[in-house]
């Protein structure tokens, strides 16, 4: 549950790139405690939206509201920040960036003296990459995230702003990366996540979407999808069948030998299948296809990034 004095805040906030509308009248909170996943697609506006609850742009119009202050120096201190180009050295070892960060939080014991593992995210991490003198840069990117996330969480923050950190890092280490955001959370941080891998909403407390600059859904998974229902199309020949759905225009999506075709009705289909012939039935649809039927309807309204 969200927190009466959130955490991060955004209230009815537009920023506007002259005639062009990137964010749109966008209302979100963060509590303590509770992660909140925003999703998009490239262009919905999230990480512009992520830059204006940073400071680092300043709304066209409402209001941005960081730790319970407009956004700042002291406040940004107290956040955890991990963008999505990182934020670190590639000329600098991760004991070098480590250290530095800890300097600029004034959190550090002098260099050198950094011991990956003393944080939340450092059991999972430590190897023979911390001890090592491979800068950043010579560094597979899922060990890059690995040093991001540590030089976010060492300072202990009260929210961590995440811009897609896991985009790029394989299936273990995607595991890892949320056991130490849950872990983040479970210690009373709040988080605001973007992600692009749909099958980690179900991490999230609560979930916004974004299409066009707006929010267009808010809530949990469950939520989201509501009512939304799909049609199973079972045909002799799903070749036959798909080429006939595109044609008519409708979102088809193959899964098995079956094909789904969201946000269209039996008759519908029916009817954009013609002659070929096939067993058409209704079931609940999935997140992913919920969130690509609201992206596409939001889609016209703007864009962002």
């Amino acid at each position: 549950m969200t927190s009466l004095a959130p955490l991060a805040e955004c209230a009815s906030v537009t920023r506007r790139f002259g005639r062009f509308t990137a964010v749109d009248q966008v209302s979100l909170r963060v509590g303590a405690g509770e992660i909140v996943g925003l999703l998009g697609a490239n262009g919905a506006g999230k990480t512009t939206l992520i830059r204006l609850l940073l400071g680092l742009l300043h709304p066209s119009a409402g209001r941005v509201a960081l730790l319970g202050s407009p956004p700042s120096r002291d406040t940004r201190r107290r956040i955890g920040y991990v963008p999505q180009g990182l934020g670190l050295y590639d000329d600098m070892t991760p004991a070098e960036n480590l250290n530095f960060a800890a300097r600029v939080f004034g959190t550090g014991r002098g260099a050198g003296e950094h011991r990956p593992g003393e944080h939340w995210a450092g059991e999972h991490w430590a190897g023979e990459h911390w001890a090592g003198r491979a800068v950043v840069g010579a560094l597979p990117l899922g060990v890059q995230r690995r040093v991001a996330f540590e030089q976010a969480l060492a300072h202990r923050p009260d929210l961590l702003i995440l811009d897609e950190p896991t985009s790029g890092v394989d299936p273990l280490g995607r595991a890892r990366l949320w056991d130490t955001i849950t872990s983040a959370a479970d210690d009373g941080a709040g988080v605001l996540v973007t992600t692009h891998h749909l099958d980690e909403a179900g991490e999230c407390s609560r979930l916004v979407i974004m299409a066009g600059g707006r929010v267009v859904a808010e809530g949990s998974a469950a939520e989201i999808i509501g009512s939304a229902r799909v049609t199973v199309v079972t045909a002799r020949s799903w070749p036959d069948a798909f080429t006939a759905l595109e044609r008519a225009g409708l979102p088809v999506a193959l899964a098995g030998r079956s094909l789904r075709v969201p946000g269209a009705a039996p008759d519908q289909v029916a009817a954009a299948l013609g002659g070929v012939e096939a067993r058409l039935d209704e079931a609940a649809a999935t997140l992913e296809e919920r969130f690509f039927q609201l992206a596409a309807a939001g889609a016209g309204t703007g864009a962002a990034q």
